[in-house]
């Protein structure tokens, strides 16, 4: 994100783009070791020109996260391929007020039987880069660049860290994915990757053909979070080493080589990589 282009505030217009609940809202936060995390985020909208808002229903890592470390990068995306990227710092949470109602009288959690929004919580926007349309034709480019490299790169990986059901949601070209990187300033950066797809069982790749300047500015030997959707809303993180730019058959491309894996999805939100140990209970 240019720092050239970097806005302070939202305009009315864009605050109205943010409200629809049908929208992808991602929400990047900083773990207690450091290292980024990307949950989707979808009541995540403005409230203000300088302030961001977005409501808890569910218990998650980010919320933890966020509270430990107020600094967070966002995005949003809407139904129309619009795009808006940018920071923002945590500063309080609210269990009552008019954004509580708010949440709680939207059809997605009036009608719900079983949860509401039951904390809302607030950050200050500290800059965005505005709105950007999605380069669809730059993505299916740097998405068939990506097969390519794919086909000639794959290697037989020493641990099966992706699973294939794993590989098969991140192979597919109409999902989407994002990475995440801790920027030099402490706050997370988000960057749409829709064209990465696993390259065998521990590996992610994806050609720099879209979102080139923003991809070549992660550092070699960053922790990345990559984070992959289908519009059915399964979804999955991952976590690794970025490796740096590599060419193949004149494919320039980033790796990342995988060593975390984490299961956002209900029923149960748990690390799937590496496998947790189930121990019995010996002690009543």
């Amino acid at each position: 994100m240019s720092e050239q282009h970097a806005l302070t505030t939202f305009s009315p217009e864009e605050i109205d783009a943010f409200s629809p609940t049908m929208k992808i809202g991602l929400l990047a936060t900083v773990n207690p070791d450091g290292l980024p995390h990307l949950t989707l985020t979808s009541s995540l909208q403005a409230n203000s020109p300088t302030q961001m808002i977005f409501g808890q229903f569910t218990e998650g890592q980010s919320k933890k996260h966020i509270r430990q470390d107020p600094k967070a990068g966002w995005l949003i995306m809407t139904l129309d391929r619009q795009l808006w990227r940018g920071k923002a710092t945590f500063t309080h949470t609210a269990k009552q007020g008019p954004e509580f109602e708010m949440y709680n009288n939207t059809p997605m959690f009036r009608y719900n039987a079983y949860f509401g929004v039951h904390t809302v919580f607030f950050m200050d926007l500290v800059e965005h880069a505005g709105r950007q349309p999605l380069p669809m034709g730059r993505v299916v480019f740097a998405a068939i660049q990506t097969m390519l490299a794919r086909a000639l790169s794959a290697r037989r990986a020493q641990e099966p860290v992706l699973n294939l059901w794993t590989r098969q949601l991140m192979n597919k070209l109409d999902n989407l994915k994002f990475v995440s990187y801790v920027g030099p300033d402490g706050y997370p950066v988000v960057i749409p990757v829709i064209q990465a797809m696993a390259a065998g069982s521990e590996q992610i790749i994806y050609s720099t053909g879209a979102f080139r300047d923003d991809l070549l500015a992660i550092p070699q030997g960053a922790t990345v979070a990559v984070f992959g959707m289908s519009l059915q809303m399964e979804d999955v993180l991952m976590r690794g080493e970025y490796q740096g730019l590599r060419t193949t058959a004149g494919v320039r491309y980033g790796s990342v080589r995988v060593n975390w894996v984490y299961n956002p999805m209900p029923p149960k939100p748990q690390q799937i990589y590496p496998q947790i140990t189930v121990e019995p209970v010996t002690t009543f």
